[in-house]
């Protein structure tokens, strides 16, 4: 149960994320209440992950699935550029993510 959890606060990562993002430096009133009801799921789960989960582990992989998505989200939805360089980068966290759940076992 707690590895589910760890993804899901990655999933909360991305969305406060883009929200903060959408908030113009907390201009926009909804953007921003989404921005911090999302983190605070997100450190939520992250600290109920924390409870079987090794420190580093769990903090690598919420990382690596707030960045992986924010990643794909900035993308989709804003038009940033996109490059091999830069989805090589992203394939090798999310490779790292991997390692890590293997490690775990």
């Amino acid at each position: 149960m707690h590895w589910p959890a760890l993804i899901f606060a990655g999933l909360f990562e991305i969305v406060w994320a883009t929200a903060m993002k959408q908030s113009v430096g907390f201009t926009r009133i909804i953007p921003s209440i989404v921005t911090f009801c999302a983190a605070g799921a997100s450190f939520w789960l992250l600290a109920y992950a924390m409870r079987a989960l090794p420190l580093g582990t769990s903090y690598a992989v919420w990382t690596g699935v707030g960045t992986a998505g924010a990643f794909v989200a900035g993308v989709v939805l804003f038009g940033e550029q996109i490059s091999a360089l830069r989805v090589v980068s992203v394939a090798l966290i999310v490779l790292g993510m991997i390692g890590l759940r293997l490690a775990a076992e």
